[in-house]
């Protein structure tokens, strides 16, 4: 069961403004990572339900923070169908992420009242995921479905759309800039953060720096 109200997650999202997007097969990594993201600000974190028995590293890294990283709000992206929301839901996510906009996920969250954010690269799929009751948008791929640029052209007929980009965005303060001044309620950062390098070496320290100095430049430019 869920920890966290879908509007406490919603909330979050925009107060930090910063979510990161992270999968890797072994749990010790995976604790390491994201106690390095909880040690620098972040307060909501997207798992990626990308490998064999992925759930079950979900369910052991969910208990964990629980109690590591009590203020973290632990929850699974790269879901597609309504079963795989169902199993993430019964290991306690708090919000669930798709790449894709499938109103029977919309059904399986909405009934219990978790957080679903599907993935949209058009304002007609952006107000279909609204009218299923999505609160935030994710722009998938943030990018190459238009950058910045879409997100300010689809703000200005629909001023009251909660957008997150996921894909292309970059820890760079221009690039950051551009985003929060388009008018994005956050932003999901994938290896462009949480780098391969950082990864091998297992520099957690310069992580929790990295992921610090984002959070502080999207508090410059965010609206």
């Amino acid at each position: 069961m869920a920890q966290f109200s879908r509007i406490d997650v919603a909330l979050k999202m925009a107060e930090v403004g910063m979510v990161p997007v992270f999968y890797h097969k072994e749990v010790a990594v995976c604790k390491e990572v994201i106690k390095a993201c909880y040690d620098g600000g972040v307060r909501v974190f997207e798992f990626t339900n990308r490998g064999d028995y992925a759930h079950e590293v979900f369910s052991e890294l969910n208990k964990w923070a629980s109690l590591e990283c009590p203020h973290l709000i632990m929850g699974i992206g790269s879901v597609i169908d309504a079963g795989t929301a169902a199993l993430y839901i019964q290991t306690g996510a708090n919000f669930v992420v798709s790449p894709i906009l499938n109103p029977d996920v919309a059904k399986v969250c909405n009934r219990r009242k978790i957080l679903w954010m599907p993935g949209c690269g058009s304002l007609s799929e952006i107000s279909f995921a609204e009218e299923l009751g999505a609160e935030i948008v994710k722009i998938f791929p943030g990018v190459s479905v238009g950058g910045p640029g879409f997100v300010k052209a689809i703000k200005a007929p629909c001023p009251w759309t909660s957008v997150m980009p996921t894909g292309g965005v970059e820890p760079a303060e221009e690039n950051l800039k551009q985003w929060f001044n388009a008018g994005v309620t956050a932003v999901g950062m994938g290896s462009n953060l949480i780098t391969p390098e950082i990864i091998s070496s297992h520099d957690w320290k310069t992580l929790t720096e990295n992921v610090a100095g984002v959070i502080h430049m999207i508090k410059k430019y965010k609206k």
